[in-house]
């Protein structure tokens, strides 16, 4: 147990590993581009307008802008995720970029690091696209709302750290459905996202709040984009971090131990 909490030994060659996965992107971005924008618009034209015009205000706050900060963090979390389950386990498994790079100077650790700062730029790529979006239908609060691009990558790294350890234990790809149907999905719909989480049952909430990592992120953009600060952002900072740093440094462990198997 001891050995999937060990320190690894990452040098600065981690981000050339980024770097590599950005050209790929790059290569790509009229792929990569309009995804984040279409949801931006899908989810506030279909959720915001049309439920907020049956549902004006929660607790006190237009429908429309309640939901605005959940669609950023609703992103952050699935960028992030898939990134490091699907996108990493087809160049570990199917297209061997792992096994290459490895070939190189580049150490295990390297490679994962780089893995997982790439799955939070990636967040924050898609909060940076969404942002424009969101203050053009005039749902958040400018410029407060900009520091959610530096929150984007924090809680990127720490969806990328969760899901890296999903990638480093799964048997195969159709295995990762899993966490995505049972976890992922879940997550979305129960963490303070649509509906405060007020609504529901005292012991669920304490249970949102223990274990659904999402519930924090919406909580901060929420305080940011609205704005709505409060002294208990800092409380959700400090539980991101930790799940964050706990996270990859498990993965990377956890990863280290099948590439060398």
């Amino acid at each position: 147990m001891a050995g999937l909490f060990a320190i690894p030994n990452i040098t600065g060659r981690a981000w050339m590993v980024w770097y590599r996965n950005l050209v790929v992107f790059a290569r790509t971005w009229k792929v990569n581009f309009f995804p984040p924008l279409v949801e931006a618009i899908l989810y506030l034209f279909a959720i915001g307008l049309g439920i907020g015009s049956y549902v004006q205000q929660i607790e006190g706050i237009p429908y429309v802008n309640f939901i605005a900060p959940a669609i950023l963090a609703i992103s952050v979390m699935n960028s992030a995720f898939f990134e490091c389950t699907y996108g990493s386990y087809v160049r570990m498994y199917y297209q061997k970029s792992f096994d290459a790079m490895i070939a190189t100077p580049l150490s295990i650790e390297d490679v994962i690091a780089g893995e997982l700062l790439w799955g939070a730029t990636r967040s924050l790529i898609y909060v940076l696209i969404m942002l424009p979006v969101l203050a053009a239908f005039g749902v958040i609060s400018l410029p407060l709302a900009l520091l959610a691009i530096p929150v984007a990558f924090l809680g990127g790294l720490m969806f990328a750290g969760i899901a890296m350890c999903f990638t480093a234990v799964t048997p195969g790809i159709e295995t990762l459905n899993y966490p995505a149907f049972l976890f992922i999905t879940p997550m979305m719909l129960f963490s303070g996202t649509f509906f405060p989480l007020t609504l529901m049952p005292v012991l669920l909430q304490y249970i949102a709040l223990a274990v659904l990592p999402l519930t924090h992120l919406v909580s901060i953009m929420r305080m940011l984009t609205l704005p709505a600060l409060s002294w208990t952002i800092l409380l959700n900072v400090v539980w991101i971090v930790a799940v964050a740093a706990v996270f990859c440094l498990l993965s990377i462990n956890l990863m280290r131990r099948r590439l060398i198997v």
